[in-house]
This record gives C-alpha cells, structure tokens and sequence, in this order.
C-alpha cells in the first residue's frame, strides 16, 4: 500500500470540523438528525456536592458497580476501581430484558450495596433523556440487540426489579449517558469557561453544554433554562473524506449507514478497517484496536507493509476526533465570545493508549486540534485535555445527588 488512502490535509480536517458545527446547530434544533445533540435534563453541581450514591456503569461488554461519597470537597470511590463483571454475554442472540435486570440484580445483591441510597446510571447507549432523570432507549450499538428495550426507560424498570428481586432498596435513580458523565467529573475545576466530554474507546461520541436559548428543539412546556448537558450522540456522524474501505466495513456491520465516525474512529471498528484492507492476510476476525496498537508497538515481528497501515489507521482516527473537538469548540464559541479557556475530559483505552516511534493518540489529537482552531480563527482558545481516574463513575453520582 504505497498510496495513503487515509491521509487526511489540513484544509480536508478543516471541512469536516466545519461540516460538524452546522450539523451539531441543526441538531440543537430539530428532532432525528444525524447528530442528534440530545438534552439531558439534570443541573449538576458544581460546588457542594455532598452525600453517597450507587453508580452503575454499563459499557459495551463490561458492568460496573461503586459506592460514590462527597464529603467535605472529597471523592471516595469504594472500592476505588468499582467491582466488575463481564457482561459480553449481552451480545448473545435471544438475550432479553429480563436476562439484563437478572444479571444486574445477581451481581448487586453479591456486593451487598448500601441501603437506600440514589442510583446514578451511567448508560453507554444512545438514549433521549427524560424530564425526570430518566432516559429512553433510542438504540442498540457496540453489538448488542435487545429489541423489546427499545423506545423504553432505562432507570425505572431497573430500579423496580432491583428493589422487587435484590437485597438493598433504592431511592432514585438518574440515567446519564457515558460521555455526558465524563463532561460532570471535569466540573471539579472551576476555573475554565466551558467543559467538554469525549470518549474514545469501544465507541466514541462528545458532550458538552449548550445554554436553552440555542436548543431551539426544547419543548417550551418545560420552561427549562440555562446551560443544559449536550449528549451530542456524535458517533453517528457522517463524515466527509471517507474512503472505500470505510465502505466496506460499513457494508459488513449490520447497521449499514449508522454510526459512520464510529466506524472510522473507535476501538470496536479500527482493527475491521485494518483488516478489511488486507482481506487475504488471514487476519482474525476479533482483530481491534488493541491488536492494532500491539502491530504498531512490536514491528520487528510483524510485515512493514501491516506496521505502516496500522500507523496510518491510527493517526487518522486522530486526526478526525481532532476536527469533530474543533467543530464543536466552534460552536460553543460562535454561542459564547467569552470562552477561551476549555476542559476537556477524555475517557477511553483508545484515547490514552500508548505506542512506540510515533505519537501517541492523545497526543496527535492535542497537535491537531491546536492546529484546527488556528485554521478556523479560534487561535485564541486553549483546550486543556484533562484525565480524570474513573471519570464516568464520579460524574454519574454527581448526576445522582444533583
């Protein structure tokens, strides 16, 4: 592969950072767009978080379980990773709703998990969040396909059979989604303008806040005003410059046309596009991100020819979650002059992976993003890109307690 089908120029990131802010300004004004920029209708605070919430974390193939206190301005999270249990067996034909509560259920009640105390759900699937904390299931990705869920709460039903089956009682419960719970944790510093969560890891999506009087789509009935949590669902974009191996892995998906950035970007999709480009090398079909970043890590083992498509794979997954970071900082900016200063949150194994003999991921998407803001006369805003331990975890019980 001499020719680099996946370099991208400058002025072709420039288009798509471009091309993303005026969908994300649709998104903020009309329903079932491909960046959906979804409200989530809960007032984090900021400052006096105070109390104990039960965080569940559900990814794409992993649970996880924590007991989450702020007391005094501390975070103590017990245990201080959550507990965990593979949960892949969701993806599995003829899995059911049922089958999901139950697992959940067995796995609390083993815990023994505090009594009475507010559920924060972190919820790593696309869903319209609802009036009152809860959220509806808009649908399945990362795998997973659980249709009788669809178009359904989340948090109630779970609360219901937790409290009907399980040991413990629960209070409430509030569904946030993944990345919109990364965007709470980084509320811990007070000293910037505006915040930003982002995930790159099994899947990849933004979030960030948008004040009421430029979400156009929000039901007036609600009077609901100020900075509102923006899960933008931003995996579905579609962006320009894809190649003909993007097709093809779109193609083999089963959700053909869905999730396009996704499928160029994450972690469940980098190692298909590297497969599907040498199809007669007997790659395995489970070959992903991690693999792709062993290649790259340990050269002299491997074929120059796979090596070079690894890199190149890899940097340009970069290169694009850095021109959708810019695109939505121009956004917030074309919203608000005043911000110049941005934290953004980074979750995920892909964003802060590490590789040898050339930069790693969060690296080049630091460098591309600064070069991109530059590009689009945004020279003077500064992007702090923040890791918070357990991000999801603690932005999940702020959402709980708020």
């Amino acid at each position: 592969m001499k020719e680099n089908i996946f370099k991208l120029s400058t002025d072709q990131l420039k288009e798509i950072a471009q091309d993303l802010q005026k969908k994300v300004e649709n998104g903020l004004n009309n329903p079932n767009t491909e960046v959906q920029c979804i409200p989530t209708f809960i007032k984090p605070k900021t400052l006096g978080v105070e109390g104990q919430a039960t965080v569940l974390d559900l990814g794409g193939t992993n649970y996880r379980a924590a007991v989450v206190s702020f007391k005094d301005g501390k975070t103590d999270i017990y245990p201080p990773n959550g507990w965990s249990k593979d949960l892949s067996i969701m993806k599995t034909k003829g899995f059911t709703e049922e089958n999901l509560y139950a697992e959940q259920a067995t796995f609390l009640n083993d815990l023994k998990m505090p009594e009475r105390s507010p559920i924060g759900f972190c919820f790593s699937y696309p869903a319209e969040c609802l009036p009152d904390g809860d959220a509806k299931l808009l649908r399945w990705t990362k795998g997973v396909d659980i249709p009788e869920m669809l178009d359904q709460p989340i948090g109630k039903p779970l609360k219901e059979y937790l409290n009907k089956k399980g040991e413990a009682q629960f209070t409430t419960v509030k569904v946030i989604n993944d990345t919109v719970a990364s965007l709470f944790a980084g509320l811990s510093d007070s000293s910037f303008d505006a915040y930003i969560g982002l995930i790159v890891g099994t899947g990849t999506n933004m979030a960030t806040f948008i004040h009421s009087d430029y979400i156009g789509k929000l039901d007036k009935e609600l009077n609901w005003q100020g900075l509102t949590p923006i899960n933008l669902e931003s995996g579905n974009y579609r962006p320009l410059h894809l190649t003909a191996i993007d097709d093809q892995v779109d193609a083999a998906s089963g959700t053909q046309g869905a999730q396009r950035f996704e499928k160029a970007v994450s972690g469940m999709y980098l190692g298909k596009v590297f497969t599907a480009l040498f199809p007669e090398d007997g790659f395995d079909e489970k070959f992903d991100a991690r693999a792709l970043t062993d290649l790259i890590n340990n050269p002299e083992n491997n074929k120059k020819k796979h090596v070079r498509a690894a890199r190149r794979i890899y940097k340009r997954s970069a290169k694009l979650v850095a021109a959708s970071l810019a695109g939505l900082v121009a956004v917030m900016v074309s919203h608000d002059k005043t911000i110049k200063k941005v934290c953004l949150t980074a979750e995920g194994s892909l964003f802060w992976s590490k590789v040898k003999n050339c930069k790693e991921y969060n690296k080049l998407v630091s460098k591309y993003l600064k070069e991109l803001l530059q590009e689009l006369g945004l020279d003077d805003v500064k992007v702090k890109v923040t890791e918070i331990h357990n991000a999801n975890l603690i932005g999940s019980a702020v959402a709980a307690l708020s």
